[in-house]
């Protein structure tokens, strides 16, 4: 029986032949659609996604290996697949592309040459993305034809505008590190501010609707001197494009154009009033907008995308019943496959820059007897004296040999070409004291008027020099320098450009993760010339130096490391994640961490993803709309709104079974931090419930050790200390909570932009448990659409509590907790006004404008309104019972906050 279509309106897509198509019919109803995405149970890590199903073969429409197949040459190993279901609204869908946008043709009222104000509603496929990304404006690649435009570009949102048609005024600021999904974005500019100059103004929201929040941490929100806007006729367009810079990637779901700040709308799309298969419609300011290319009004909500990497056939003994019982595999599931570290840092930039005309990483095996080149048409370099594999301690490279008494390296270098006649060599070298005298550290042969140039280390530095062709001195200078240590790696580039008449030689010596020192030295007009070979015989007082990363480049730009020497050491998690993904091709989302790490050594792609998600303490999990990867930090979990919201008492909101687990699954007490390669510390948890006292007054130990790859030492506490926290909430979890979407509609808007991380509250839960909210984390869940009315959805959960961390200007969020309080005397059931101790630490707050706000007396929540007395005990006046909760409370029971300030990270 085929897959019946039910209120849910799913929809079953397969990528054939790189096409879109339909394959909804072919679903089989036994075969429930069963989708799993995220962690399950408080797991470690996210598990790949999967979609299991089954699909009707008796049309022979699956067989990648069958020519009688309409398919086939057209699907096989990993073959997109994508499930979605109809949402409440409709959006403008956005590849990305010059030719998939709407528009509307110019008109007067889009003229506006004086303040403005833009105002963009979107759910952009990455708003941290690198290249520009244009959502709305009256902008053309034509000069003459720029009149106003919003756009983002690398966090930053921007405001564009000529004044004449060409040249460009800017503005920009910094977008909220949690602007990841669905937000607002505002700009205004006024073009005369009144003092003399122009003034441009940012803000967000979760929504057009507001409220808005302004964005002050930017550059160029002023200038001088006041400014208009050029007219033009160009259209105005959801998104334009200009030269290289493209229309946005993603959803628009509205937005607005007012002449002047706050003023009159002169247009206004909004897409989610708009049936899906709208090709055209007219605003409410009465602009007609028409949807070009393969940009689409659609209501399609993704619930997964991913690969199906094999098409298994079954079949009946009657030979009647022919299927595919099929899984679909998120991303991760192929990342995850791969085994193969990558390379070290170095080696994976520098054949990459320029490229360059010659380059020996020096990474060979310990048995290697010369230095292998990854570039085509680079032959190995000749080597003596070279003992691969010795020294593994530079940050950004795999083991680098060490050289002996008689060590000699020298070869060709490929002929290249120059467009800038200048020449730049580098390497990197460590080495433990200096040479008791000059000993050659480079030498290399040009076609210049330089024809040898000799690069030395001496006792207290380093020296240049450079001969003739026929071998007279052109120049021999040393240069005072700190070029040597123990355990100190230093990174040289040797350059020869023409400045002015003259020709320019110089040494940069910079350590690896350090400063550096520089040399130059000057010939008389002539010619730079090309490398041609290296020939450096080192000398015996070089004996033990360590070498590697040998490169000539055909031009004299440092640019070429780009941090890679030392590993990208300091990079933060979410650049880091950034930077690997654009470097092998993985698409990936990420929001803003702060997380500083250390060098990124060979590892796998996955791995060090996971190195990343594991120093900083976020998630990363699979994008649900595209076969991509997604990383939510840390910080985006803290005290995060709540995005859905069950009542326990509505029916359908909560399905059986709700059971609270209260073990020790996540207890851990004691735990220690090491820094990769560096120092640990370690975090205890000596008093309390969940301490590692033995029973009654704790728990026991618990303990658990993790290595992280954190940029310093002193990240190491504060990480314990966090881990800890998590590790002693005591809290009973709740790991599953089931919705049935069929008996609860009202709930489908709010499920369907539920993401890994947000956090739900379950409200007016039954009496047989603990008053008050249960508020929780989704990290998972497991989607089963099948027969007509069945839509469920079984979220895994986590305690959000640990994650409500202190927000300064939050009226409860910002208490620290007192834990020195007691009542002085017993209270009855009516009570309001109670006598307070505090044994120690500040007093209560007496300032009216600290309440109301929330604490608890052996279980019951209690409203505090006011507090009065300079002086222990204080008189506390309180609304009784703020949990359902009231009893009477004996003297010297404990007085606190309801929510504790917990630091974050």
């Amino acid at each position: 029986m085929a897959f019946p279509q039910t209120p849910v309106d799913l929809l079953a897509e397969m990528q054939s032949g790189g096409v879109w198509t339909d394959i909804t019919a072919d679903l089989y109803a036994r075969g429930l659609l069963t989708i799993e995405r995220g962690r399950p149970d408080e797991a470690t890590t996210v598990d790949p996604g999967k979609a299991t199903f089954e699909l009707n073969q008796r049309g022979n429409k699956y067989s990648p290996r069958n020519p009688r197949s309409v398919n086939y040459g057209l699907i096989g190993r990993n073959t997109p697949v994508r499930f979605s279901v109809a949402g409440t609204h409709s959006y403008l869908a956005l590849t990305g592309l010059s030719a998939d946008i709407a528009s509307t043709p110019d008109h007067a009222s889009l003229d506006i040459t004086g303040d403005i104000e833009l105002r963009v509603e979107a759910s952009l496929a990455d708003w941290l993305a690198t290249p520009t990304q244009i959502l709305l404006g009256k902008w053309s690649a034509v000069a003459g034809q720029r009149s106003y435009r919003l756009s983002v570009q690398q966090g930053y949102a921007q405001l564009l505008w000529t004044t004449a048609g060409t040249t460009t005024v800017f503005a920009q600021t910094l977008l909220p590190s949690d602007m990841t999904r669905r937000a607002a974005l505002r700009a205004t500019l006024d073009v005369d501010n009144g003092a003399g100059g122009w003034t441009a103004r940012f803000y967000w929201a979760r929504s057009m609707d507001g409220p808005w929040t302004e964005l002050t941490e930017g550059t160029q929100l002023s200038g001088t001197g006041t400014t208009s806007i050029h007219s033009g006729t160009t259209a105005l367009e959801i998104a334009p494009t200009s030269g290289s810079v493209l229309p946005a990637q993603g959803r628009v779901h509205r937005a607005e154009v007012r002449n002047g700040i706050g003023g009159t709308v002169v247009a206004n799309p909004d897409f989610r009033l708009q049936p899906a298969g709208t090709t055209s419609f007219a605003d409410s300011a009465g602009r007609t907008w028409t949807v070009a290319g393969a940009a689409t009004i659609t209501n399609r909500e993704y619930r997964f995308a991913g690969e199906i990497s094999s098409w298994p056939p079954r079949w009946d003994v009657s030979g009647k019943d022919v299927y595919v019982p099929v899984e679909a595999a998120g991303i991760l599931r192929r990342l995850g496959q791969g085994k193969k570290a990558l390379s070290s840092t170095l080696r994976r930039r520098l054949p990459g820059q320029g490229p360059p005309a010659a380059y020996w990483p020096f990474e060979d095996g310990r048995d290697a007897t010369q230095a292998a080149s990854p570039l085509v048409g680079c032959p190995a370099m000749p080597v003596t004296g070279f003992a691969f594999g010795q020294d593994d301690s530079c940050p950004g490279s795999d083991a680098l040999p060490a050289i002996d008494a008689a060590a000699i390296m020298q070869g060709p270098v490929p002929a290249y070409v120059s467009a800038t006649s200048d020449y730049l060599v580098s390497f990197l070298y460590s080495i433990d004291a200096p040479p008791a005298s000059d000993s050659v550290l480079l030498a290399i042969t040009t076609t210049g008027t330089a024809r040898g140039f000799v690069l030395s280390l001496t006792s207290n530095g380093f020296r240049g020099a450079a001969y003739s062709a026929s071998g007279a001195t052109l120049f021999d200078s040393p240069y005072l320098a700190d070029v040597s240590g123990p355990g100190r790696w230093f990174r040289v580039d040797v350059t020869a450009k023409i400045v002015g008449a003259d020709i320019q030689f110089a040494a940069l010596f910079t350590e690896v993760d350090g400063t550096g020192g520089y040399g130059d030295w000057l010939t008389p007009a002539g010619t730079v010339g090309n490398v041609v070979s290296i020939d450096t015989a080192f000398g015996p007082l070089l004996d033990g130096m360590r070498f590697g990363h040998l490169g000539v480049f055909p031009g004299a730009s440092l640019a070429v490391w780009g941090g890679s020497d030392n590993g990208y050491g300091g990079e933060n998690a979410t650049d880091r994640i950034r930077r690997l993904a654009a470097e092998e091709a993985v698409p990936v989302t990420t929001d803003r961490s702060s997380t500083a790490l250390g060098a990124q050594r060979p590892n796998t792609l996955l791995g060090l993803f996971r190195e990343c998600e594991a120093a900083d303490g976020g998630v990363l999990y699979e994008d649900r709309e595209r076969t991509a990867l997604r990383y939510r930090s840390r910080a985006s979990r803290y005290s995060q709104p709540v995005a859905l919201t069950l009542d326990y008492s509505v029916d359908g909101h909560v399905a059986p079974p709700l059971e609270p687990v209260d073990d020790d699954q996540m207890v851990r007490n004691d735990r220690t931090v090491e820094r990769t390669n560096g120092s640990s510390a370690r975090a205890v948890a000596a008093t309390g419930a969940l301490s590692i006292q033995n029973p009654p007054a704790g728990v026991g130990i618990y303990d658990d050790s993790i290595t992280l790859n954190l940029r310093s030492d002193s990240q190491t506490e504060p990480m314990a200390n966090w881990l800890l926290h998590l590790g002693t909430w005591d809290e009973a979890r709740y790991p599953t909570v089931h919705i049935n979407l069929a008996a609860a509609p009202a709930l489908i808007p709010d499920v369907l932009t539920l993401e890994i991380g947000d956090r739900i509250q379950i409200i007016n839960p039954p009496e047989w448990l603990p008053p008050g909210p249960i508020d929780l984390l989704v990290e998972g869940y497991t989607e089963i659409i099948g027969h007509p009315n069945d839509w469920d959805i079984i979220l895994n959960c986590s305690p959000a509590g640990p994650w409500s961390v202190a927000v300064l200007d939050d009226a409860s969020l910002a208490r620290l907790g007192d834990g020195a309080s007691t009542l002085v005397s017993g209270i009855n059931t009516t009570a309001t006004s109670l006598t307070v101790a505090t044994a120690s630490g500040p007093l209560w707050s007496t300032s009216a404008g600290e309440y109301p706000q929330t604490i608890t007396i052996g279980g019951e929540a209690m409203t505090l309104t006011a507090v009065s007395g300079s002086s222990s005990p204080q008189t506390f006046t309180v609304v009784r019972s703020a949990n359902a909760v009231i009893k009477s409370h004996l003297a010297g029971a404990a007085v606190d906050t309801a929510q504790p300030m917990i630091l974050a990270l």
